[in-house]
This record gives C-alpha cells, sequence and structure tokens, in this order.
C-alpha cells in the first residue's frame, strides 16, 4: 500500500477547493447571461446543487462510482454513507481516501449544474431538484463509474478522459440539449431578443472558471509532479487559444469581436481540453484550443436554425466541447507526455480514436435517454415548467421572494422592452447567437 505523501495531499486540498469555486463562478458566468428578473433563480441551479449533489454523493453517489465494480457497469454500496472512506491512502494513489472522494464530490457537484443552462428562466424550482438528484445518481454516478473506476467497462477498453471531458461535459451537454427541446423555448423566443443582463458579471464568472479549471485539470494528476505541471500548462493555452479563435470568427463575420464570444471561447477551449489534458503536449493544446473556439462557435450558432432554446448554449459548449475534446484525444494523445496513457491516431494507433468514439457516444446516448425519462416522468407527476403569469413576472420573486437589484422602476419586476431584429441597426455577435 502506497503512503501518504504531504505534497500531493495538499495539492489536491488545493484542487478541491479551486473546482468547489468552480460552481459559485459558474452561477456568476450563468446568471449574467439571463434577464434581470431571474438572476437569482438561475444562481440557485449552481449553488443549491453544492448542498443537494453532496448529500447524495456522501451517502450513495460515490459508492456507486467508485465501490469494487459490479460487472463493469457500477460500484457496489461498500462505500455507502462513507463506510470504510477514511485518512488511509486511496488505492493507487498517496493522498487520503477521505480526500480523493472529496475532489471526485466537487466534480459531481458542478456537472449537473453545467444542465441548468440550456433550461434557465423556465422551469420550476421543486422539479429541479428532484431532477438534480435523480440525474445525479442515474447519470453521472454510472458514466463516471465505467470511465475512472479502475473496473468499469470503457476504461477497461481503452477510453481516456483525464479530467471530464465525457464524464462531465459530455454527460451534461448531451443532457442540456434533451431538456431545452422537450421542455420547449422561453416564452417568444426568438421572436423577442433576449440578450444578457450583465455580461460584467458574466465575465467575471468566466476568470474565476479559467482559474478554477487549473485545479480541475491539474488535481487530476492526484500528485503534485510533472503531469500536473503539463495539464496546468495545457488548460491555459487552449483556453487561451479558444478565446482568441472564437474572437476573429466574430471580427471576421461582425467587425466587431464581443466580450461574451471571448468568454464563451475561452471556456470551449477549457472543456474540449479536460480529457486531454495530462495525455497531449502544449503545441497539441493550441490546435485543440482554435478547433474548440471555431466548432463550439458554430454549433451555438447552428441552434437558432434548428429551432431549440438553449438559453445559455450548455450543449453547443459543453455538450459539442467535451466530444470534440474527447475525439482529439484520440488523435493528440502521446506516452511521451503521459507513460500511462496511450499513443493517438498521430502516433499510429487508430484504435485509440475509436475507442474515444465509442466512449463518447456510449455516454452521450445514455444520458439522453435518461434524461428524456427524468424529464417526461417528473413532468407527468410535478410538471416542469412555470405558467406563463410566473413566466412574465420572472422567477426571482414568484420562486423564490426575491430580487438581484432593488432599483425601482428598473428592478427584477419592471417591463423589458426590446426591439424587434428588424430595428437594430448593424450586426450583433451577442443578438446573432440568438437568431443565427
Amino acid at each position: 500500500m502506497n503512503e501518504i505523501n504531504a505534497s500531493d495531499t495538499t495539492w489536491l486540498l488545493v484542487s478541491s477547493a479551486m473546482v468547489l469555486l468552480m460552481t459559485p463562478a459558474l452561477a456568476l458566468f450563468y446568471g449574467g447571461m439571463v434577464r434581470t428578473k431571474n438572476t437569482l433563480s438561475t444562481f440557485m441551479h449552481s449553488f443549491f446543487a453544492m448542498g443537494l449533489v453532496t448529500l447524495a454523493w456522501v451517502t450513495i453517489g460515490y459508492s456507486m462510482a467508485f465501490a469494487e465494480s459490479k460487472g463493469g457497469l457500477i460500484g457496489g454500496l461498500d462505500y455507502a454513507f462513507l463506510n470504510g472512506v477514511g485518512t488511509e491512502p486511496r488505492a493507487g494513489t498517496t493522498v487520503p481516501h477521505l480526500l480523493f472522494m472529496a475532489f471526485q464530490m466537487m466534480f459531481a457537484i458542478i456537472t449537473p449544474a453545467l444542465i441548468s443552462g440550456a433550461y434557465a428562466e423556465r422551469i420550476k424550482f421543486s422539479s429541479y431538484v428532484v431532477f438534480t438528484l435523480l440525474w445525479s445518481l442515474a447519470v453521472y454516478s454510472p458514466i463516471c463509474h465505467w470511465v475512472w473506476n479502475p473496473g468499469g467497462w470503457l476504461l477497461a477498453r481503452g477510453a481516456l478522459d483525464f479530467a471530464g471531458g465525457t464524464v462531465v461535459h459530455l454527460a451534461s451537454g448531451a443532457s442540456a440539449l434533451v431538456m431545452a427541446i422537450v421542455i420547449g423555448k422561453r416564452k417568444g423566443y426568438p421572436t423577442r431578443k433576449i440578450v444578457p443582463h450583465n455580461l460584467t458579471m458574466t465575465l467575471l464568472g468566466a476568470g474565476l472558471l479559467w482559474f478554477g479549471w487549473f485545479g480541475f485539470n491539474g488535481g487530476s494528476s492526484l500528485a503534485a509532479n510533472g503531469l500536473a505541471s503539463v495539464a496546468f500548462v495545457n488548460t491555459h493555452i487552449a483556453a487561451a487559444i479558444g478565446a482568441l479563435a472564437w474572437a476573429l470568427i466574430e471580427g471576421v463575420r461582425f467587425g466587431k469581436p464581443s466580450l461574451l464570444g471571448v468568454a464563451s471561447g475561452l471556456v470551449a477551449g477549457l472543456v474540449a481540453i479536460t480529457p486531454a489534458a495530462g495525455f497531449v503536449g502544449p503545441m497539441a493544446s493550441v490546435a485543440i484550443g482554435l478547433a474548440a473556439g471555431a466548432v463550439c462557435y458554430g454549433a451555438v450558432m447552428l441552434k437558432g436554425k434548428l429551432g431549440y432554446d438553449d438559453s445559455l448554449d450548455a450543449f453547443g459548449i459543453h455538450g459539442v466541447g467535451g466530444l470534440l475534446g474527447a475525439l482529439l484525444t484520440g488523435v493528440f494523445a502521446s506516452k511521451v507526455w503521459n507513460p500511462a496513457g496511450q499513443d493517438g491516431l498521430i502516433k499510429g494507433n487508430s484504435a485509440l480514436l475509436t475507442e474515444q468514439a465509442i466512449a463518447a457516444v456510449v455516454a452521450a446516448a445514455y444520458a439522453a435517454v435518461v434524461t428524456l425519462v427524468l424529464v417526461k416522468g417528473i413532468n407527468a407527476v410535478m410538471g416542469f415548467r412555470v405558467n406563463d403569469e410566473t413566466e412574465d413576472e420572472g422567477l426571482d420573486g414568484a420562486l423564490h421572494g426575491e430580487e438581484a437589484y432593488s432599483l425601482g422602476e428598473g428592478g427584477a419586476h419592471a417591463v423589458e422592452s426590446v426591439p424587434p431584429a428588424s430595428s437594430v441597426p448593424s450586426p450583433s455577435p451577442v443578438l446573432a447567437r440568438e437568431t443565427a
């Protein structure tokens, strides 16, 4: 059995805190993009998940994901209620088992919170609670087991996911697409233009996400070593290049790159590098960031043509970015950077790309199907959408009895007047995201 290493433990403690910070950062990122009257309800989708998913994780979620595998599909109940999870080293690591559990818990928390970007501004809080609880157990824990548990069947086949491209982003993104389609569009969308109410808030959230992602990816080495450095550097490069790529496309198309585009591009780069962070080199992360900025931009623009209302682009960025990152891991992976990994397509191993594609399709399909069942079931029992009057009033006051801003006539209950698309004098990257 390995012994506890103080440096590794310190790094994972810091990384766990950084990953937890990403959920409030997500609240800022999403909260700035909705209308004033729905700011707090959008924050609630992230903040409440920190309590709800924590309870699910420490009772049975962690055991389902990381206990001894039952046929490669799910863990048993060996660790239910954290039984046997103490300060001894987690098998195969030099950190306390309890800390490993906590680090993984932070991933479990943010994943269902990501989905909220697809249904913001239109669902009941009670339905959100039931869905988030059931999704974390029925979708997240099984997929986590398949990909990260030593006995998981996708890991056994050779699929690679360093820090959650498939487990976190692809699973949540696929679920987000189903939610957006089944629940339906926001009232008046897309005829009535719905634009971000506070981009400074969104940009602050993006910056904090970038910071927290160093723990997300770098901490996934589970040690303070060279591999953590590789993941750290790759994370930064991909985010930076993703931001540049998105801004460049907007600049060419509209003549005016937007700050929302820069924020979206950096998050797209972060999402795409996540599965590859510990398996590729810095120059590969440049290519991944560039591809993420371009491909995710296209995916976000495509929603207007396909007619679904993914409010905050959860699918376009996290779903598409997660898929892209999983596939590009199969292209650029190299044992030069991580001997415990595999060589990818450019190193002559096409089999890895095949396994990456299989894992991505299986995870996305499973998440989508289970999400569809959950949404249909919850809707039949308690309904999912708020009524038209509540949607007009705003979810903050109707569901939580609070307002984000107390500004008199400009407060949460103010009537919003937005000009129709025909009256907009010049192309706008922000409006284009809703109408492309």
